[in-house]
């Protein structure tokens, strides 16, 4: 019961972070490798509050999840917007290149090392019950995904904004003959997606560490989410972030030798069955 309760934390910080590449890769169709780079940003500056500035940390992580959106914002207004009709190769290379200057950006700034974070005594921890171990803030981080999940399911299919959104992506011309702002319906849902890396972000500061590799040792794993669960599906990631995550921490705990070989054997048999994804659709033929 330990093992699945960390797997299902594992799951649900995986779900965090990659939430967004799933929001701005499958609503807005936007290949953005840079995803895991907005993820290290939030992270830093989750770890600036703490330590520099003395925030406590319930405020630091809508602080970083907010300053990380604003940074999101500032480049997607002067480099992403240029490239939302390139072709995917292009929008490839372009992030692959702000992951490496982002990468040198923080080792120069805050050097090689893992970053210290220490969390509030009300999340450390653990409650103990028959026949389980829980972490206070594995379950802190449950509780938190499953509400923002439910906030993003309701936003992106039960909101103007919503259908606003994938009008715009579907017919831009046709969203702004009817009076849709395309632009800045774009600009808001490329700083969610940021927001949330962020936000992931800082809290996988403790259970994942935070060092200028975090967006080249992570990327992967926020790909495969949005692969399984089906781009641009909210329940969809979350699924498939539970799924990986509980797996990956039980691979990891009973057959330590292959451990790492895991997350990658399950996306494979999964796409082999499902090409599209768990809730993703069928390409029309």
């Amino acid at each position: 019961m330990t093992v699945l309760f960390d797997g299902v934390a594992s799951g649900m910080l995986l779900f965090l972070i990659s939430v967004g590449l799933s929001v701005t890769l499958g609503l807005m169709n936007f290949v953005n490798l840079a995803h895991g780079a907005f993820a290290m940003v939030g992270g830093y500056l989750c770890v600036l509050l703490l330590n520099r500035v003395g925030v406590p940390f319930l405020a630091a992580l809508p602080l970083a999840a907010g300053l990380t959106a604003l940074v999101g914002v500032v480049l997607e207004r002067t480099l992403y917007r240029r490239l939302y009709t390139a072709t995917h190769l292009d929008q490839v290379l372009f992030s692959i290149g702000l992951v490496f200057m982002s990468i040198a950006a923080a080792q120069f700034l805050f050097g090689a090392q893992q970053q210290p974070l220490t969390l509030p005594d009300f999340l450390r921890g653990q409650i103990s019950l028959p026949g389980l171990d829980m972490g206070a803030y594995r379950l802190f981080l449950i509780l938190l995904s499953l509400v923002i999940a439910f906030g993003l399911q309701r936003l992106v299919g039960g909101t103007r904004f919503g259908a606003e959104l994938r009008a715009s992506v579907d017919n831009p011309r046709a969203a702004r003959g009817v009076g849709i702002n395309v632009e800045r319906v774009f600009t808001l849902t490329f700083a969610l997606g940021t927001a949330l890396a962020g936000l992931g972000g800082a809290l996988g500061v403790e259970m994942l560490g935070l060092d200028p590799g975090f967006p080249v040792k992570y990327i992967v794993y926020f790909l495969i989410v949005v692969a399984v669960g089906g781009s641009g599906n909210i329940t969809g990631s979350l699924v498939a972030s539970l799924i990986l995550g509980v797996l990956d921490v039980a691979g990891k705990y009973y057959v330590p030798q292959i451990g790492a070989f895991v997350i990658y054997a399950v996306m494979v048999v999964m796409l082999i069955f499902r090409p599209q994804g768990l809730f993703g659709r069928r390409a029309a033929r």
